[in-house]
């Protein structure tokens, strides 16, 4: 029979995922890494810190388990440690909508005034792959799209949306989407659909809660 020392020691250890994700940096880093596996470089870009500084924020994740790396010459990328990671991240991003009120004002302020955009559930998304005759625009980084996508999305970077609006297909309905609920790739994408006269939707939320939800997915040459 265990002693208290021992049950001390076992709720320590359970814990240290909850410790590695009580820093916002490391938490966009999970959000990040929850599109597919990016190297160290790309992750620091993504969060707007030092290559060093992300660096550590990484080492914290690995050594909490929550992360995983490899090696490909003389670059290191990471990757969740296993789909239970991005569960865990939902499940506290899901606990604190429901509990933390200012939550919900910080979402509002971040994310702006939505009502100009048109929103489409998942269900309805999904619906409408079956009948034909929508365009899916992927507005997420590429690297992402690889790792990743809804089937027969046409990968868009939100940067590229101008320059290569002639590759959106004319006549069918288009649906936009990117990280999730939080990301604004898709709402600039929409907008700026709509002000080169190619009406749009966003999608409520993102590739994330789509893949969540044991929707197909593919893979860049699969």
């Amino acid at each position: 029979m265990g002693d208290q020392q021992d049950k001390d020691a076992l709720y320590d250890v359970l814990v240290e995922a909850a410790k590695a994700l009580g820093n916002g940096r490391r938490a966009q880093l999970i959000d990040v890494l929850g599109q597919g596996e990016r190297s160290v470089e790309e992750l620091a870009a993504e969060i707007h810190q030092s290559t060093a500084n992300t660096s550590q924020h990484l080492q914290r994740l690995l050594r909490a388990g929550l992360a995983s790396s490899r090696r490909s010459g003389t670059r290191i990328y990471y990757s969740l440690a296993s789909p239970a990671v991005e569960r865990l991240w939902r499940a506290l991003r899901e606990t604190a909508e429901a509990h933390a009120g200012e939550l919900g004002e910080l979402v509002r302020a971040y994310v702006g005034d939505r009502t100009d955009l048109s929103m489409i559930t998942r269900d309805d998304l999904l619906l409408r792959l079956r009948q034909g005759g929508v365009v899916v625009l992927d507005v997420r980084p590429r690297p992402e799209y690889d790792a990743g996508h809804i089937p027969g999305a046409l990968s868009l970077p939100l940067s590229d949306v101008k320059s290569r609006l002639r590759e959106v297909p004319q006549g069918g309905e288009i649906v936009a989407y990117c990280r999730g609920a939080y990301c604004l790739f898709a709402d600039e994408a929409v907008r700026l659909l709509a002000d080169e006269g190619r009406p749009a939707a966003r999608l409520e939320e993102g590739f994330p809660e789509w893949k969540a939800a044991g929707l197909p997915v593919e893979q860049s040459g699969t």
